[in-house]
């Protein structure tokens, strides 16, 4: 036994050496999961749909389209240079910027007008949404792209300077603290996944303990602040109300009976709890789960990873969290073998991004950390989120296409004849 151990561990090993080993793992991974994404949005929303609509493939269709844009995306961004990611960096942040603006006072003038959106020619705003021309996009999505790409320029740009104050604040933490404010004031959730993405990155340039220590105070005023600002209207709550994000995090501290608020204040979190004990080992069968017959809210999206377990059991679970597993090894193998200073932090930058997201998602579905509405990434249903998403995985492809053995490859042999006729 001994000796097959050892021979698997040395062909494992084996085909991790190989030169483009970091682009198939990375592909692989991506891959499955958008499979199981879509298999899941399909199971968790046709049986509503089928309801409302009448036609049970409404929402995966959708879904689909979007996949589809998605794999182009992937397809172009894989093919991209680096010096192109870092000129798109500004032009990007700018433009989610100009987007979260242009959401945000939407909203505040919905709130003011007693309305729940409010629009401005072919551009109407509800919520965490932009509806474009009917389009539906998510700035904040487009925000997180945009700070790696710009975060990891700079970065790269200042070097071992970032060892001075002055030049860590300049202009890194008052961007970083305006997209922080305009994201996190409707969506906290996604603000903690860009402090992620911002650490991550910090991390990978390797800044000193200590400023990891004064930012992570910074951090932690700027969500006690947001979760304040809940009572005066931000996010979903209401001038008046109760604070939903501060009732989140002290249910999550001090969870109180579930028989004794069920039905109210802690009724997503219990029908969750119950999609997984239904479950079990191994699932009740695809398609055969009964709690996202409206029983389980938001199934189709925050919480779609409760329908896994109903489903899938905790053997389809695991397959999803090995994925992604996968995908974080794979992430930070590119970031450190490549020789770019700016493709090392952007790889690091989005595979924190990933995972945490995920980390953050699952936590909430299994009730290891408070609820915050994060989707799982490419599980979730979610169009903008998956062609972004989709976009940085095909970044991450073209900085393992980068790496020093995998280049050295690709240029030993010739392009398909499909690959001269369309690039």
């Amino acid at each position: 036994r001994g000796l097959d151990a050892a021979g698997g561990l040395a062909a494992l090993r084996g085909l991790l050496d190989r030169p483009m080993a970091s682009y198939y793992l990375l592909i692989s991974s991506a891959g499955l999961l958008l499979l199981i994404g879509l298999t899941m949005v399909f199971s968790a929303t046709s049986v509503k749909d089928y309801a409302e609509e009448g036609n049970a493939t409404t929402s995966v269709v959708k879904q689909a389209i979007f996949a589809v844009i998605g794999v182009v995306a992937f397809w172009a961004c894989q093919r991209l240079p680096a010096t192109t990611y870092r000129a798109l960096g500004r032009p990007l942040l700018f433009t989610a910027i100009g987007l979260l603006l242009v959401l945000n006072l939407l909203v505040a003038w919905a709130r003011l007008s007693n309305t729940d959106s409010a629009s401005i020619g072919p551009i109407e705003a509800y919520l965490n949404w932009l509806f474009i021309g009917g389009v539906q996009v998510q700035p904040s999505e487009l925000a997180k792209f945009a700070l790696v790409l710009w975060g990891a320029h700079v970065v790269a740009r200042k070097g071992a300077a970032l060892g001075w104050w002055r030049e860590l604040a300049t202009p890194l933490v008052p961007m970083v603290g305006l997209l922080f404010v305009l994201v996190g004031y409707n969506d906290l959730g996604t603000m903690i996944c860009l402090l992620a993405l911002v650490v991550g990155l910090l991390w990978a340039a390797g800044v000193r303990l200590r400023v990891f220590g004064a930012l992570s105070v910074a951090g932690l005023v700027g969500v006690g602040l947001l979760i304040a600002v809940a009572s005066l209207g931000a996010g979903s709550g209401e001038r008046g109300a109760d604070n939903y994000r501060l009732a989140r995090l002290v249910s999550f501290f001090n969870p109180p009976d579930p028989e004794e608020c069920k039905l109210t204040d802690c009724y997503q979190v219990f029908q969750g709890r119950l999609a997984i004990e239904h479950g079990g080992w191994f699932g009740v069968g695809l398609g055969k789960g009964s709690l996202k017959w409206d029983w389980l809210p938001e199934a189709h999206n925050d919480f779609i990873f409760a329908v896994v377990a109903e489903e899938l059991g905790v053997v389809g679970c695991a397959v999803i969290l090995t994925l992604f597993a996968v995908l974080a090894y794979t992430g930070l193998r590119i970031a450190r073998r490549v020789d770019d200073p700016f493709r090392r932090l952007a790889a690091a930058a989005v595979t924190t991004w990933l995972v945490s997201q995920a980390v953050i998602n699952v936590g909430g579905v299994v009730g290891l950390m408070p609820i915050t509405g994060l989707p799982l990434p490419f599980i979730s249903d979610g169009g903008s989120a998956l062609v972004v998403t989709l976009a940085a995985v095909g970044m991450l492809a073209s900085f393992a296409r980068a790496e020093p053995d995998a280049a050295r490859a690709l240029h030993a042999r010739p392009p398909a004849r499909w690959v001269r006729l369309l690039w």
